[in-house]
């Protein structure tokens, strides 16, 4: 297993807490783009997407093995674990939103908007109300790489949320250009949403309302190396974002005040162990790996 240094570079004096391993372990290697990490600590495993060959791949905390979840995938992109310790999925070429049931049935949560196909559904969050939240820009039906060519039926890349209740989809945001990943804050009155192709990328910050209702919008953070992708928080309520050159870390106030550089493109990230501060990075053809003296946000 590869072992690759752990390169914590500190821009603001607040980053000095954050650390862990002196070594990033490699765990997987050979894919075409991995994305969607999701930890399932009932299992001890990681879950994580290789788009373009069309399949899940696991890898097994007790024995150290990668092997194949599910494949095909639909294209399969960004992930979530929900309260009930079930796989939400969001599949670029079936351009739909699922969730995978205990007994391993599929059950599909959201594929249309008003009569339209969706675009290509990206990543996804679960409220502790139940409530489904997923970015829809169009990378699955820009092209055959990573799902199926065809034109936008939406016409639009919004940011979508699935009631609890009765299932009903309704647009929560519709002025991003790439929405991409998204995350709670630690209490979830705050809602942050990566806009990638966004000219420099950034991330949006929006006021959650008890109805799901967003306001706000201001821009949190901007990338100063490439598109901003999965996004994350820790306890402390600093947000964590994949970049071109590792995570960035943005303080509650947006200020960017650490990096931790990965040596390939990094697409996602997510926490896990017993007590989440296992930090797993998705990143181009890889998957990485270290513990941190930081916790993951549940």
């Amino acid at each position: 297993m590869d072992l690759i240094e752990a390169n914590f570079v500190v821009l603001d004096e607040r980053f000095k807490a954050c650390g862990g391993d002196g070594s990033m372990r490699r765990l997987h290697t050979g894919c075409r783009w991995t994305e969607g990490p999701v930890y399932f600590p009932a299992g001890r495993f990681l879950v994580f997407s290789d788009i373009p060959n069309d399949r899940l791949l696991r890898w097994d905390e007790t024995t150290d093995a990668v092997g194949v979840f599910r494949e095909p995938s639909g294209y399969a992109n960004g992930h979530t674990r929900d309260r009930a310790g079930r796989l939400v999925s969001c599949e670029h070429g079936n351009r739909r939103v699922t969730r995978t049931e205990h007994d391993g049935t599929i059950t599909v949560l959201a594929d249309r908007y008003h009569g339209h196909r969706l675009n290509s559904p990206n990543d996804v969050v679960e409220r502790s109300d139940g409530s489904i939240w997923f970015t829809d820009p169009s990378y699955g039906i820009d092209s055959d790489y990573e799902g199926y060519r065809a034109e936008s039926e939406i016409g639009g890349c919004h940011v979508y949320r699935v009631d609890p209740a009765d299932g009903e989809v309704r647009i929560v945001a519709d002025d991003f250009e790439r929405p991409n990943g998204l995350a709670f804050s630690v209490d979830e009155t705050r809602l942050y949403i990566a806009d990638t192709r966004q000219n420099p990328s950034h991330i949006r910050v929006f006021d959650v309302s008890d109805d799901g209702t967003l306001s706000g919008g201001e821009i949190f953070g901007t990338s100063d190396a490439g598109g901003f992708d999965g996004v994350r928080v820790d306890t402390e309520g600093r947000v964590w974002a994949a970049a071109h050159d590792g995570l960035h870390c943005f303080a509650p106030d947006g200020t960017r005040i650490g990096k931790l550089l990965v040596p390939e493109i990094c697409s996602n990230l997510t926490f896990g162990g017993r007590r989440r501060n296992e930090l797993f990075i998705t990143a181009s053809t890889s998957v990485y790996t270290l513990r941190v003296n930081f916790n993951g946000a549940r």
